[in-house]
């Protein structure tokens, strides 16, 4: 009698890489922010913004603090190069969010996924594969059509918009950069260490003052913020800046979805044919993927 046992097979399940695991959940917590900066019409995109990077200071330092990690961090030039670009790309994305139609600031800030691959290329030497550039201007061609032409977008709001972007990439390759020296924790916690001092300063000259609703959404703003800076931390520390950026995309779905029920926006008809072509090249870039 043969008492071998019989070889284990090992079915392998097909999990979703914790990268876009982490940008899905960024993007998430960012279209929660994205509401409640359009929901401010009264308060200044400067002083959301200081409220934002004081509670992200806040909860930064305590998670820090509880996982006794140096909050200082190691490359500090880096850090502070991330958190310069994240404060200009965040400025101005707030005055957009404020004074364009939500859809349509949203979509110009997602121009950042084309700028983030091109500065990944420069600064990082990360490359992409061909496909990957294919399946990215399918996504994008989705965003123009969901958008539309819009009117109401003024020259400069857009060089603004665009400008933002730019330094959005920037910050997400400094991210990139700064996996083999700093903790997550660290690269989100340096972010509004830069941002307080140098808004503040303007803030003190160009205070309004929140009625307690306003600074509830203040408040929530800040959170949903913390939370999809630390998930993006995560993503492009976890994967290529080039696999990553294109999910970005999908908050314009989220955007598309708030601006309908909550700020009675509208949609165009080619806009539910934009929504598929986001889904297929976001799917499509995913499966043609570079390692990390």
């Amino acid at each position: 009698m043969d008492n071998a046992k019989e070889p284990k097979t090992t079915v392998r399940k097909n999990r979703i890489p914790p990268g876009i695991t982490y940008i899905l959940l960024a993007t998430f917590f960012f279209a929660l922010m994205n509401t409640g900066v359009k929901l401010l019409t009264r308060i200044p995109a400067h002083e959301i913004v200081l409220f934002r990077a004081l509670v992200t200071l806040v909860i930064g330092y305590l998670l820090l603090k509880a996982r006794h990690i140096n909050p200082w961090g190691n490359n500090k030039k880096l850090l502070v190069m991330r958190g310069l670009s994240g404060t200009v790309a965040l400025v101005m994305y707030f005055y957009t969010l404020q004074n364009m139609p939500l859809a349509s600031a949203v979509t110009i800030q997602y121009l950042s996924p084309i700028f983030t691959i091109i500065i990944s290329w420069i600064m990082l030497g990360e490359k992409t594969r061909p496909l990957q550039w294919l399946f990215f201007l399918v996504a994008f061609a989705g965003v123009v059509m969901v958008k539309g032409y819009d009117p109401r977008v003024t020259v400069p709001e857009l060089l603004i918009g665009i400008t933002a972007a730019v330094f959005s990439a920037t910050a997400y390759n400094f991210i990139r950069k700064l996996k083999d020296f700093d903790h997550p924790l660290v690269v989100v916690f340096y972010f509004p260490l830069v941002t307080v001092p140098i808004v503040g300063c303007y803030t003190l000259f160009h205070w309004v003052t929140p009625t307690w609703s306003e600074l509830l959404i203040l408040i929530l703003i800040g959170l949903a913020t913390t939370a999809a800076q630390i998930y993006l931390t995560k993503a492009y520390q976890t994967d290529r800046a080039s696999n990553i950026s294109i999910f970005n995309y999908l908050g314009t779905i989220f955007a598309i979805l708030i601006g309908l029920g909550v700020f009675d926006e509208t949609i165009s008809t080619f806009g539910f044919i934009g929504f598929a072509l986001i889904i297929f090249g976001v799917i499509m870039c995913g499966r043609f993927k570079q390692p990390a």
